[in-house]
């Protein structure tokens, strides 16, 4: 969708879990001596400015990462690339996370972010420019098609759509299932929003089925403001590093804790 620009989201809570896993991952994956390979199907700017009026007016950052900043221990990947970027732009930057994976990988890594919206795309080249890749102003389930596998073949493919195409639900357990069959070794990671009528439940049920062995990872956290219909947030990752597992349920145990009065 055209539409669709993640200023009006950056920083809300789901972006804390999605970000926060996938800096875990990559920053596992980056132990070993070998190279690997980042995709991104819907990359959005890359950066964003939480003081910016659009953020403002959702109020989503202010419900998010407002809250959580202090949720990680400065040894956190997740805290490490925040206070990477809040050096280099500013205390009221926040990373996308094309960002999040450019900080946490290594020149001998390869980057491959594919979006469709011009305006968007024009911005992440521009907040890219220092860390080097390859951009693609295209359909991401295209790119990711035809990449996969990538070289280096070892690597991790973030899918994150909107989901404003409310086929994406219907289409999505099929394409990544052939994505897999593509790149057998792949991390494949997919994030989808939970809400208030469960769109999600039929696509993660058969994505169980043909991927028993994915790891399945949601929190829930109350809604940014009334009538929001957000309310929690959700990851299924075939292949998932080793520890992932371990590493979503203390951050299940975060969100329940720090989040346990406004529930």
């Amino acid at each position: 969708m055209l539409s669709y620009q993640h200023i009006y989201h950056a920083g809300n809570l789901a972006d804390v879990h999605k970000h926060s896993m996938l800096a875990w991952a990559l920053a596992y994956m980056t132990r070993k001596d070998k190279p690997l390979s980042y995709l991104e199907t819907h990359a959005g700017r890359g950066l964003y400015d939480l003081q910016d009026e659009a953020a403002l007016k959702t109020g989503e950052a202010g419900k998010g990462i407002a809250l959580a900043q202090d949720w990680f221990a400065p040894d956190h990947p997740y805290a490490q690339v925040l206070s990477r970027i809040q050096v280099k732009h500013g205390p009221q930057a926040y990373p996308g996370s094309p960002l999040v994976a450019a900080e946490s990988l290594r020149n001998l890594d390869t980057i491959h972010l594919s979006e469709l919206h011009p305006q968007e795309f024009a911005a992440l080249k521009e907040n890219m420019a220092p860390y080097g890749g390859i951009y693609r102003q295209k359909d991401g389930w295209e790119m990711a098609m035809s990449l996969c596998p990538p070289d280096p073949r070892r690597g991790l493919l973030l899918i994150d759509p909107s989901f404003e195409v409310k086929s994406d639900y219907k289409t999505i357990p099929d394409t990544i299932a052939k994505l897999h069959r593509k790149w057998g070794v792949g991390v494949i990671m997919l994030w989808y929003p939970i809400l208030t009528d469960a769109p999600h439940k039929l696509m993660i049920n058969a994505l169980q089925a043909a991927l028993p062995d994915a790891l399945t990872h949601e929190v829930s956290f109350p809604p940014a403001r009334t009538g929001h219909r957000m309310v929690g947030s959700g990851l299924f990752v075939v292949n998932a590093p080793y520890g992932m597992a371990e590493e979503g349920a203390r951050l299940t145990a975060l969100f329940q804790d720090k989040l346990r009065h406004l529930m």
